[in-house]
């Protein structure tokens, strides 16, 4: 068998990533990048004390790697994606209908509705942020409403189908690897999910109460707007035929491609973008034109692919420490010890989630804060004799929601981009992502 490091050495790899990070973004305020890189070279530093070669860290780094690739390939097309739908009209189309369509009384609560109901039918936060959270932003903008407070009501929205439609790939996952059927799993999830949904209502309801709309400033930027683009329905086509598809369950890269050949295709017939070096320049830089209003030069001069690279680098970074972990056997090491110590069922689910929680801070992959507590926990489950539906609820709330919370995380750094807020500003915000796992723990109180 491989060594692996001890107890006692797993605890004293992760307190020092923790200290590090912590402390270095919270103090000190510094971006995640260069605090998780330092994270990789001091875990390597401790790894190899504890008696871990080389070869076997690096295996570790690369693996990481290797599963960075499918996330930043979508994000980079993203990036691209709405650089496009803003030259050819699609994203000023939808802020001018929905100016007229949506009150700034009613604006975070009916963000968070309407986000639901695509997330819901799409089973993907990814492409519910992407097309509505983005133009949803833009529209707050617009209104002179808080964009911190818009982002948490989307990022709510988009992560309740994420984690509750039986299309998405996150509430498979977690049932597959629970061994959980995936009807029992979407119920079971309920209990969690509705009260939690329910006070996440009311306090969008809440924010709503006292709007700062300013409705000449609202006006000039529908003028704005006009005076640059060609404001037709024709130029929605391309986002439906991204929410189609992703209903049809098409895989999410050559979706994207497709949203942005047709994006280009409406740049060239409604707004008459016709040069290749424009559609290039775009697709690389992003959109940039000369506006006289400021708050539309701030809503539309972005998207493409250079938009990206700070997310980018940062999820290679931290997949690359979150391989380096579990590749050596540190996750295993502290949660199997743990795990062999523990007395009741309610502690089994409280460590469960904590070792979600975890793993998504240590490596900011939603996928594996699912993958790898579900495997070090369903046979303990089953010995127990507690349903396999409790830890794929488990898993979920505390695998699939907390992961946006997490700044260098995937969700979380690609959520901060595109919707261009920064992620310690909507947290506070995102509060049905806090209620579903503190649900959990709660719960779990009620278990001998």
């Amino acid at each position: 068998m491989d060594r692996q490091p001890t107890f006692q050495q797993s605890l004293i790899i992760l307190g020092a990533v923790f200290a590090l990070i912590l402390p270095a973004m919270f103090i000190w305020k510094a971006e995640p990048h260069i605090p998780l890189l330092l994270a990789v070279v001091i875990s390597a530093t401790l790894l190899r004390w504890s008696g871990i070669n080389w070869k076997k860290m690096e295996e570790g780094i690369v693996g990481g790697i290797q599963s960075a690739v499918v996330p930043m390939m979508i994000l980079s097309l993203i990036g691209i994606l709405i650089g496009v739908w803003m030259m050819s009209g699609t994203v000023p189309t939808i802020l001018a209908y929905g100016i007229d369509l949506l009150s700034p009384n009613h604006f975070a609560l009916s963000t968070l509705l309407l986000t639901i109901v695509v997330s819901s039918l799409t089973g993907s936060s990814f492409t519910t942020v992407s097309t509505v959270g983005v133009a949803l932003t833009g529209i707050a903008a617009a209104m002179g409403l808080d964009p911190l407070i818009t982002a948490g009501a989307v990022i709510c929205g988009a992560c309740f189908g994420d984690k509750m439609s039986p299309l998405s790939d996150t509430t498979n996952f977690a049932s597959a690897v629970a061994g959980a059927d995936l009807t029992a799993h979407v119920r079971y999830m309920t209990r969690t999910t509705l009260p939690a949904l329910g006070i996440t209502l009311l306090f969008f309801g809440w924010k709503d109460s006292s709007p700062a709309a300013d409705l000449a400033a609202i006006a000039a930027v529908k003028e704005e707007l006009s005076a640059h683009f060609t404001l037709h329905w024709v130029t929605l086509l391309s986002p439906l035929t991204v929410l189609y598809c992703s209903l049809k369950r098409k895989p999410l890269l050559p979706t994207l491609t497709l949203g942005i050949l047709t994006g280009l295709l409406t740049a060239v017939f409604i707004q008459q973008e016709t040069s290749p070096a424009r559609w290039l320049q775009v697709m690389q830089h992003g959109f940039d034109e000369s506006f006289v209003n400021q708050t539309v030069a701030s809503i539309v001069n972005r998207g493409g692919l250079q938009s990206m690279t700070w997310s980018l680098s940062l999820i290679l970074i931290a997949l690359a420490l979150g391989g380096l972990l579990q590749h050596c056997g540190v996750f295993h090491s502290l949660f199997y010890t743990l795990l062999r110590s523990i007395k009741s069922n309610g502690q089994v689910v409280r460590l469960a989630g904590s070792s979600s929680i975890l793993v998504n801070a240590l490596t900011g992959e939603q996928y594996l804060s699912i993958l790898l507590p579900g495997q070090m926990f369903r046979e303990e489950f089953e010995r127990r004799g507690m349903a396999n539906k409790l830890l794929s609820r488990t898993l979920e709330d505390c695998g699939t929601l907390v992961n946006p919370l997490v700044p260098w995380g995937v969700s979380g750094a690609f959520f901060a981009s595109t919707l261009q807020v920064p992620a310690a500003g909507y947290i506070p915000y995102a509060i049905f992502l806090w209620l579903s796992p503190l649900l959990t723990f709660a719960y779990s109180y009620r278990r001998k």
